[in-house]
């Protein structure tokens, strides 16, 4: 009987997240709808992963200091509603509003339609 992802799999993984794979599964979720992969800021490739680490490890004060995670947030200004509530509470944030592919499509509408950016 196999446990976990096989030694071939995790081959291309670095062997700290390897071994952690194999012993405690896969480390990749979701969150509602969004994978924790996903891109947040496209301007950036922010994914929300990262975006609730830095939230979690930094605890920021003021929302605007999220776009010191990779610069997510100073491009056209789309992903600042939603920066702005992975920083106020980054282990309840809900993407229920939100589907990846959705997500995209609605950014695009965003950029296309020139709307005011959004602030902080």
């Amino acid at each position: 009987m196999r446990i976990g992802p096989t030694i071939h799999a995790t081959r291309q993984l670095r062997p700290l997240q390897a071994a952690r794979e194999l012993i405690l599964g896969s480390t990749r979720g979701t969150i509602g709808s969004m994978n924790l992969d996903d891109k947040i800021c496209y301007c950036y490739h922010v994914p929300l992963r990262k975006l609730l680490n830095f939230s979690r490890r930094t605890k920021p004060t003021r929302p605007s200091q999220m776009t010191e995670c990779l610069g997510a947030g100073t491009g056209c200004g789309w992903c600042i509603p939603f920066l702005k509530k992975i920083a106020d509470a980054p282990d309840r944030f809900e993407t229920e509003e939100v589907i990846g592919d959705d997500y995209a499509e609605k950014r695009s509408e965003y950029i296309k339609t020139k709307q005011p950016k959004n602030k902080f």
